[in-house]
């Protein structure tokens, strides 16, 4: 025969005194939850500062902040004098400078070579550059390839061979009197490639020159026009007389008889 338990009565403390409440044993009775006790603290929102409300930054005062900042022991460096700054910039060289290109030089070495007849050989020999010459080489490509053709490489590589042959052939002429180097004998020969690369953009407009006697003849024009000039400027430069000019004149012929074969075919 089974056992009998009794279940004791539950007791939960009160407000007002501390007699307990008994309750039905029952199972169909719900629990009331146990009341808060006086001394019991409420709890405060996280991340709340306890710094004091007179804070600028804490009462979003404006002004008392611009009077804090303002009377700080560390004052703000003073600026420097714009003076000094736009004085730095204008003793910059300008980048034309920097890179050794002068277009007014340029400008004169290419009207001295419009005469064909009256070149002026002190303007080459005094002060040569490249960066004429490479302008040039540079256009002469760029009317080749307006034309159709890619030839910067050869364009390139016949200058640097036909710079070399000419110098070689100048110093063996020249001897020991000769005072021709291999910078400004590339300059030279570079300048007088002008007359080639204006052939170059006239026959962008004219009928193929190759198949035609007017376009050979318009060619031959070119041809002797650079050659005289480099010639003349070489035997002034390198021999210091015009007495081997024709010497001088043969090879400068050959080599821009090249150039504008590429203009023609």
């Amino acid at each position: 025969m089974p056992k009998e338990f009794t279940i004791p009565p539950v007791s939960f403390p009160t407000t007002s005194s501390a007699s307990t409440t008994t309750l039905p044993t029952t199972m169909h009775s719900t629990p009331t939850p146990p009341p808060l006790h006086n001394n019991h603290r409420v709890p405060t929102a996280p991340f709340q500062p306890s710094f004091p409300s007179s804070l600028p930054f804490m009462s979003f005062d404006i002004s008392s902040a611009a009077t804090a900042t303002s009377s700080s022991a560390f004052p703000p460096p003073p600026l420097p004098p714009s003076s000094s700054s736009s004085s730095l910039f204008l003793d910059e060289p300008s980048l034309l400078e920097e890179l050794e290109i002068n277009p007014t030089l340029i400008w004169r070495k290419t009207r001295s070579l419009l005469n064909p007849f009256r070149p002026d050989p002190s303007l080459h020999s005094s002060d040569p550059d490249l960066s004429g010459p490479f302008l040039y080489y540079l256009s002469f490509s760029l009317f080749q390839l307006l034309a159709g053709k890619v030839q910067f490489g050869i364009i390139l590589g016949w200058i640097a061979i036909s710079s070399v042959f000419l110098y070689s052939v100048l110093n063996f002429l020249a001897g020991r009197h000769g005072s021709l180097d291999l910078y400004r004998c590339v300059s030279v020969v570079g300048y007088c490639l002008m007359p080639v690369v204006l052939f170059s953009a006239a026959a962008l407009f004219l009928p193929p020159i190759g198949s035609s006697v007017v376009g050979l003849v318009v060619a031959a024009v070119f041809v002797v026009w650079a050659t005289r000039v480099c010639s003349r400027l070489l035997a002034e430069d390198s021999l210091g007389c015009s007495e081997h000019r024709g010497l001088i004149a043969f090879p400068c012929l050959l080599i821009y008889t090249l150039f504008s074969m590429l203009v023609m075919f």
